[in-house]
């Protein structure tokens, strides 16, 4: 991932998702572009702006450069082309038409959002971007800091279709190294109404996704030799990968997405939506590959995603 947009607004959510970005691994020099948006109050633009307004305006340019240099101290050292960039309209309109613009690959950004019974809730501005963006979304949720000596642990959501094999292949072009956990998760629903799922019985279903994972692992261990298949089930493929994370305490999870399209936006298919609002960790919706390999840039698809 050579061309990452991190949008930030200071918030301690923005600085938790430049940390988490800080501290991925890359093989290759990376353009890294910084963007703030500043929203702008409704205001009848036929009157000129107030001196109140002005001022707030010149305050919150100089909030989002002091932002950008605590982001340039996160970064130094790390072999990274940084700039940044302030825009003033709609937060989620304005970083997708950024990403837009810059071909970037991959958006990076804090969940922002408030705590509910433990669980931080996904933001307005995090979820329009995760719907709408051409490309990868990383969207960032603060996890409890582990033990020192505890291996980052990442859980793939996996199944033998274009989406998640695009998901696998973006996550080995990172190169996270020998010492990270990956979880290749594949989540048997025997009530989804899937035509294939109800033609075919429990037992093979099983089998299938087991040899899917199989041939996934294999592919895995050439770079990450802790990794680990598992095949479970669960009423809905979207709660039972939340589960998973849950349970195994992941710090990322990793689903692929065959991008939708409505009048010419791509938008988030449901088990993909589910995951970036129940998920407890970081979720990493992966959709570059599969645009790029199966033509999906310019086209409307009416499939799912993993």
């Amino acid at each position: 991932m050579q061309n990452i947009l991190l949008a930030t607004d200071g918030s301690k959510s923005a600085e938790v998702a430049a940390e988490f970005l800080a501290h991925l691994p890359h093989r290759d020099k990376v353009e890294l572009t910084v963007v703030t948006v500043i929203e702008i109050p409704s205001i009848d633009r036929a009157y000129p702006m107030s001196e109140w307004m002005l001022k707030s305006m010149e305050r919150e340019h100089a909030y989002a450069r002091e932002s950008f240099a605590k982001i340039e101290q996160m970064f130094a050292g790390a072999n990274v082309n940084l700039r940044h960039l302030i825009r003033e309209g709609d937060r989620g309109v304005s970083i997708v038409q950024v990403a837009r613009e810059l071909s970037a690959g991959l958006i990076v950004l804090g969940a922002r959002g408030h705590s509910l019974v433990g669980r931080i809730l996904l933001g307005s501005t995090s979820e329009f971007v995760a719907t709408h963006a051409h490309c990868s979304v990383l969207v960032v949720r603060p996890r409890p800091t582990p033990a020192p000596d505890r291996p980052l642990r990442i859980a793939i959501g996996y199944e033998a279709t274009p989406s998640a094999q695009a998901a696998l292949e973006e996550f080995l072009e990172t190169g996270w190294g020998h010492q990270t956990e990956v979880d290749l998760v594949a989540v048997i629903s025997f009530s989804s109404g899937i035509a294939y799922q109800i033609e075919r019985d429990p037992e093979s279903i099983i089998q299938i996704a087991t040899t899917a994972n199989q041939s996934a692992l294999i592919r895995l261990h050439q770079d990450v030799p802790q990794a680990e298949p598992h095949v479970i089930e669960s009423t809905h493929v979207s709660e039972g990968l939340v589960t998973f994370v849950e349970t195994r305490q992941s710090d990322l999870l990793i689903v692929g997405e065959t991008p939708r399209h409505f009048l010419g936006r791509a938008l988030m298919g449901s088990v993909t939506r589910y995951v970036v609002r129940h998920a407890p960790c970081s979720v990493w919706i992966t959709r570059n590959r599969v645009i790029r390999d199966l033509g999906f840039a310019n086209e409307t698809s009416t499939q799912g995603d993993t």
